[in-house]
């Protein structure tokens, strides 16, 4: 059963090329990683850079006063034009952005540029650490700057000199011995610590990190099937697969209204996108029939696609980090197959749908393939997001790579995605996860809201 059209109405895409001038193998725009609390919920994203902030920290520190200058400069305004960039601020979604840093960037002296209230400081574990630089965290501390220890995986002499002088240390838990983690987290929270636990990829780290009273995770655990910790098809998720099925056969008026009916909660959404945004009439909507015809048929199968990642609680869609990515995904995948000369409206409505239903198995908690043969996708669209077939896989492949900050892959991949280079399917992450960031505030989002469980 081919379900190509089972998405919304797309909102106008950009026609106009992505910026321009990038010398080859530039990534200008960084890749966005998810940072989570205990709860699940976003807290904050990394902006992981393609190449590392122009100046060498531990060259610095012996270099003479006009080098050190010189390389100070070059890094404030390496970072000052990647914060800058388009979109970059819009895609953090009101979180703090955790910033890598060296010593140069650190010296810098128009520094204050770098808002303290929306970044956190990252700093290498193998910075060269002096009275210089220690002075100079100390005055950027009394600004309100806060630091992060970054890729620890053992104390050394580095460690210990900048431990009082950070507010977090980020452990990679997966290279630290369970024995040496658990005793390296307690000294650490009786010191006032926050821990953040990096390259939690499976919901074993998250829960071993968690026992280690770790604060904040990075990875993607929350996006992994897994029959004990997934998100399973409750009776509100399992409605919204029904009425999905529905609007792939292009129900009519009084189909999709009897079928809502069944739902009270879904009815109080559509409601809510019938009387909102790009979807009003001009006058309050009263009735179900009169909301379905105001919003139509493929806005809310869009608005059905996303609403099935929300996990119940009653918490806003840009704190969820599994809505997050697979909205990202999914514009992702609907702008660049748009800007592709052999697209047409059926290939960019099917790229939304292979993005959005790429991570359908974290949802129920089952293989990917068994998830998919259920929903009856088209045979393309299984294809390109089993094995990366086609187009809409070499599409689903790239973004997949800037999620992971794989800048080799995504060479590869944009060679097959001509005129496509690196850095403009980077720049269009960014925008996809600004889109995202900000999605129950769109017009053709508006009423996206949880499922009460």
């Amino acid at each position: 059963m081919e379900t190509t059209n089972v998405t919304a109405a797309h909102p106008a895409v950009a026609s106009e090329p992505a910026q321009a001038g990038h010398p080859p193998g530039a990534v200008t725009h960084p890749a966005r990683q998810p940072l989570v609390d205990a709860e699940g919920l976003l807290c904050g994203f990394e902006l992981v850079t393609r190449e590392p902030l122009a100046g060498d920290g531990a060259a610095a520190a012996d270099a003479d006063p006009a080098s050190r200058r010189a390389a100070s400069d070059a890094a404030l305004t390496q970072t000052l034009a990647l914060l800058g960039a388009s979109g970059v601020h819009a895609a953090l979604g009101g979180h703090r952005g955790y910033l890598s840093v060296n010593r140069a960037l650190l010296m810098a002296d128009d520094l204050a540029r770098i808002s303290p209230e929306r970044y956190f400081f990252q700093l290498p574990p193998d910075i060269a650490i002096d009275g210089e630089l220690t002075a100079r965290l100390v005055a950027l501390h009394g600004k309100r700057y806060r630091f992060v220890l970054d890729r620890v995986s053992a104390p050394d002499a580095t460690f210990a000199k900048l431990l009082p002088y950070v507010y977090a240390v980020k452990i990679d838990v997966a290279k630290v011995a369970p024995d040496l983690l658990a005793k390296l987290a307690d000294a650490l929270k009786s010191a006032g610590k926050i821990l953040i636990a990096l390259g939690v990829d499976s919901h074993e780290t998250f829960e071993r990190a968690k026992a280690a009273r770790f604060d904040v995770f990075q990875g993607y655990f929350f996006a992994r099937a897994d029959r004990q910790a997934s998100r399973r098809a409750s009776a509100p998720r399992q409605a919204l697969l029904n009425l999905l099925r529905l609007l792939s056969a292009d129900p009519s008026v009084a189909q999709l209204e009897a079928e809502l009916k069944l739902n009270p909660v879904l009815v109080m959404h559509i409601m809510r996108l019938a009387n909102s945004g790009e979807a009003s009439i001009g006058r309050k909507v009263a009735t179900l029939r009169d909301a379905i015809n105001a919003t139509g048929t493929n806005r809310i199968a869009r608005w059905t696609q996303l609403l099935l990642y929300a996990d119940g609680r009653k918490v806003r869609l840009e704190d969820d980090p599994l809505v997050q990515l697979a909205a990202t995904r999914a514009r992702f995948m609907e702008m660049a197959a748009a800007r592709l000369t052999q697209a047409n409206r059926k290939v960019v409505d099917a790229a939304f749908l292979t993005g959005v239903f790429s991570l359908v198995d974290a949802v129920f908690g089952d293989t990917l393939e068994a998830t998919l043969d259920a929903l009856m996708l088209a045979g393309h669209i299984r294809a390109a997001i089993l094995r990366h077939e086609g187009l809409l896989g070499t599409l689903l492949a790239a973004v997949q790579a800037l999620e992971r900050a794989d800048w080799a892959a995504l060479e590869q991949v944009s060679a097959a995605l001509a005129p496509f280079t690196p850095p403009e399917l980077a720049e269009l992450a960014i925008a996809s996860a600004a889109w995202a960031s900000a999605a129950d505030q769109h017009g053709d989002n508006a009423g996206l809201e949880r499922v009460q469980e």
